[in-house]
């Protein structure tokens, strides 16, 4: 727990900038698309849903970035991340197991981020309550 302490500043920083990577979305929906989920979805509508979710994501990239040097906002951000990143996987295991193959990927790095931010809350929690 004392080493994701120590180096939140840095988890949440390769976060933010992994999560800010979806800003491709934003700007090439349908390239993204087929990147990120080998499938690409058709019409107008479709562009507007995939350039708003490429920006929300990276919104949470960019306070991750912003919470890795503000210590003040970092507990928040947490949790905002937290679910965001929960969301995202629990939406590809409930409906897009068809998308695990390129999806995977991301599916256990956000695994894996939530878990470091978890346990740094965790941690975090305890010793403010000492």
């Amino acid at each position: 727990m004392k080493l994701i302490a120590n180096q939140i500043k840095w988890i949440m920083l390769v976060s933010g900038v992994l999560t800010c990577t979806l800003f491709y979305a934003a700007i090439a929906p349908q390239a993204a698309l087929n990147y990120f989920f080998g499938a690409s979805l058709e019409g107008q509508l479709s562009e507007i849903i995939v350039r708003n979710w490429g920006a929300l994501i990276t919104l949470v990239g960019a306070i991750q970035i912003y919470g890795a040097f503000n210590s003040q906002s970092r507990s928040l951000i947490l949790c905002i991340s937290i679910i965001s990143k929960l969301l995202f996987v629990s939406l590809v295991m409930i409906y897009g197991r068809a998308y695990l193959e390129k999806a995977g990927v991301a599916v256990v790095i956000d695994v894996v981020i939530v878990g470091f931010f978890a346990v740094y809350l965790m941690g975090n929690r305890q010793r403010v309550a000492t």
